[in-house]
């Protein structure tokens, strides 16, 4: 094989591997990372010894991300309050359909979430649930038996299991998010708290750097409160410094602060049209990739 072809099946692979590399790990930048590097060993390898390059390329990047992960995972114990994943980019990536199909699979809801699985279960969760590979496939990968990666599956699939309470399509979200968008830039306070569910969960992250709650804030009296406090103390954004944005497959809103620090709020809705968790991103680390113009 030339290393033409070598190349030109690396870069049919390069945008499933990223996706793979993302949802492991949560940061566009080490996902990035983990591609580049399988890239290197992609380029090493003795091909003559490759069956199947789909799965050795998959092999590379989840062994990749796990001994990334298990890395990351000591640092995010003394992260400075709660962790959110690194928000990506989707509007300019893919189609509305292909956003729709894969909206669930790359929510802010559903990134945090996989937050609380060992690094194996998050795996063994990704690659069965989420990209259909065969449990045998996935024990070669992960290097256990089949019947260990059910379990892990299985295991995983419970904690992320959702209470049951109905919500909205993601892509359908944006009458909602584009009306929220309006009551913000009016600055109507009675608007902007009914938008929230009663039991509504705030999860903000400032990584350290930026302002944040150390904890969620439960229910919309005490999320109410929250807002006040902060638009008395800061201010609130102009009209010209809020946009909608489309962020891991849904409707978002990228919010610019007077000093041109950048914040990227993400929700999920209820079947009623009310704000169910509400995700915020102060982190300059993580945002440094958008830009709001």
């Amino acid at each position: 094989m030339q290393d033409r072809d070598r190349t030109t099946i690396f870069e049919q692979e390069r945008k499933r591997l990223f996706a793979l590399a993302y949802r492991m790990l949560g940061s566009v930048a080490d996902a990035e990372d983990m591609v580049q590097d399988s890239f290197v060993r992609w380029s090493n390898a003795d091909l003559k010894t490759i069956d199947n390059p789909q799965a050795f390329l998959t092999t590379i990047v989840t062994r990749l991300s796990l001994d990334h992960l298990r890395s990351a995972k000591t640092k995010r114990t003394s992260y400075v309050g709660s962790w959110l994943p690194e928000p990506l980019l989707t509007e300019s990536v893919e189609s509305p359909d292909d956003i729709a199909q894969k909206a669930d699979d790359i929510s802010f809801a559903l990134m945090a979430t996989l937050e609380k699985l060992t690094a194996s279960e998050r795996a063994a969760f990704l690659l069965h649930d989420v990209f259909d590979l065969p449990f045998d496939q996935i024990a070669k990968t992960l290097d256990r038996t089949e019947a260990s990666c059910r379990k892990l599956a299985s295991r995983a699939r419970q904690k992320v299991r959702t209470d049951g309470s109905e919500t909205l399509p993601m892509p359908t979200n944006e009458p909602l998010v584009t009306s929220f968008l309006n009551t913000l830039q009016t600055g109507d306070l009675d608007s902007f708290v009914n938008f929230i569910a009663e039991d509504a969960i705030l999860v903000t992250d400032g990584g350290g750097i930026k302002s944040a709650t150390l904890r969620p804030i439960y229910g919309r009296e005490k999320i109410s409160r929250f807002f006040i406090g902060v638009a008395n103390k800061f201010g609130r954004p102009g009209p010209d410094d809020i946009k909608l944005i489309q962020l891991n497959g849904a409707p978002s809103l990228l919010i610019r602060d007077e000093d041109g620090a950048l914040q990227a709020w993400s929700f999920t809705w209820t079947s009623d049209g009310k704000i169910a968790e509400f995700y915020m991103l102060r982190n300059p680390e993580k945002l440094s990739h958008l830009a709001f113009d």
